[in-house]
């Protein structure tokens, strides 16, 4: 989440946010935040769910992204401030604690998202130095090193940079378009391709068609997360008014794009048995379409650098939100602590890399073979919850007179289907496994108890009516 410096109501005012975004590099962020991860790792799950057709998949997770982001639209356009869904929760609706869970959810996918990445990260790191069948006790110990390296990093200061941003975003496309070469020149050069493949519904005995497509989309959905990111940058993008309906559909629509096209070469190349049991699914792909070439040497330590993009944003914008949760006097006043002399929340990244952990362990260590569907799984489940209560506050805040003027207002109907399919998507009707389920209300239960024992703390501390006030501190940065 972008730097804040307003305090809670009441404080003097503070000075403005620089708006530096112009269409350019709002369209890069939009890009950058949403490829990573997603892609680079569940194109195999997804085609695991559904055979063949792994693209179509990602076309219905494209479609429901935009849908909820034409909502986004109407209301960033509409508030033009940091905060995103917190913000419009509380706006629409008024009530502390569903602001306090949405925000908390946010922050819930952010983690889940990260230590997605740092799977996938441990993943290709053993591929890339040639370690074939990597030792899951490897795997594990190499994803908490990596995020407590991502902790260090946070504690140091380390905050969102646009110049950053612009460099990794080039290299998490410029993976994938290697991969997209690489099934051209296989496609083209009379390599071993199988088209039939791609039209070629292959689903488990326990599902039917429709089941096994929305298993797979809600999978799938994972990869196509991160445009929400891009209304916390309202308030230092030019123009956001004008600048956000175009860029934000033309972002989403290159990630969409990219994502079907990478998923036709890769079930075109790699047999689906193959892509399902591999982490590391698209450096199988370039190795099967370009064998003679060193792509594939190259692809895994690309995808570490992509993901790693994934889990620094995902961690910074999670610890940010505890910190600005602890100073709206909605958590324990314990996690707003800054560091004296790094002027960052070191209680908070301390914290959410705890969480981080137990996430990364559990899935480690649990029944299930797939850690990596896991937490893809339960971070597409956490937002697509969020969705649903932004395409109802959409038509809500149609009541608030007061906003008016040139802002961008979407057909009233894609709010509806945007809440229906997404409220969907989160039943167990679409076809999750539960351990999503688990994990994610685990999570949420946590946030609960600490919003009940901050109320305790509140009163002894004589703190009256601690709640959210002003949602668009949640995401400060104290760096």
């Amino acid at each position: 989440m972008s730097e804040q410096t307003a305090g809670p109501k009441g404080s003097e005012k503070q000075p403005e946010l620089k708006r530096v975004m112009g269409p350019g590099l709002l369209l890069l962020f939009v890009v950058g935040d949403i490829l990573g991860t997603g892609v680079y790792a569940l194109v195999g799950d997804v085609a695991a769910e559904v055979g063949g057709a792994a693209w179509l998949p990602f076309l219905i997770a494209f479609a429901v992204a935009t849908i909820t982001a034409f909502s986004y639209l109407e209301l960033v356009t509409k508030y033009p401030q940091a905060a995103g869904a917190a913000l419009y929760a509380h706006k629409a609706f008024g009530i502390h604690f569903i602001t306090f869970l949405v925000a908390f959810i946010v922050m819930c996918s952010g983690i889940t998202s990260a230590s997605t990445a740092s799977r996938a990260f441990a993943a290709n790191f053993f591929t890339g130095v040639g370690v074939e069948d990597a030792p899951k006790a490897g795997v594990l110990i190499l994803a908490l090193l990596f995020m407590a390296a991502l902790a260090a990093i946070n504690y140091r200061g380390v905050g969102e940079s646009v110049k950053l941003n612009v460099v990794l975003t080039i290299v998490e496309i410029t993976g994938l378009i290697l991969v997209i070469a690489v099934g051209l020149w296989a496609f083209t050069g009379g390599g071993d391709v199988d088209f039939s493949r791609i039209v070629a519904f292959e689903t488990a005995e326990d599902k039917n068609t429709f089941l096994a497509v929305t298993a797979a989309t809600s999978l799938a959905f994972f990869a196509m997360v991160g445009f929400e990111d891009s209304v916390n940058m309202a308030e230092e993008t030019k123009d956001p008014v004008k600048t956000f309906p175009k860029i934000l559909l033309s972002g989403l629509s290159i990630a969409g794009v990219v994502y079907i096209l990478v998923s036709i070469v890769a079930v075109a190349l790699v047999p689906i048995g193959k892509l399902e049991e591999s982490d590391t699914p698209l450096v199988e792909v370039v190795r099967a379409g370009a064998p003679g070439l060193p792509i594939d040497t190259i692809l895994p330590f690309l995808t570490m650098f992509a993901v790693s993009n994934t889990a620094l944003i995902n961690m910074l914008m999670a610890s940010r939100l505890i910190y600005g949760m602890a100073r709206q006097h909605v958590l324990p006043p314990v996690l707003g602590l800054v560091h004296p002399k790094r002027l960052s929340p070191w209680v908070a990244i301390i914290f959410t890399t705890v969480i981080a952990f137990g996430l990364i362990i559990y899935v480690s260590t649990s029944a299930s073979s797939n850690a990596i569907a896991i937490l893809g799984g339960t971070t597409s489940l956490l937002l697509l919850a969020v969705f649903a209560v932004v395409n109802v506050a959409v038509l809500v805040l149609r009541r608030d007179v007061r906003e008016t003027g040139g802002h961008f207002k979407t057909p009233t109907a894609l709010p509806v289907i945007g809440f229906i399919v997404s409220l969907y998507l989160v039943l167990p009707f679409s076809g999750r496994p539960a351990q999503q389920y688990i994990v994610a209300g685990g999570l949420v239960v946590i946030g609960i108890v600490l919003f009940f024992l901050t109320q305790q703390i509140n009163k002894q501390l004589g703190i009256k009516d601690g709640h959210i006030t002003d949602p668009t501190t949640l995401g400060s940065m104290s760096d």
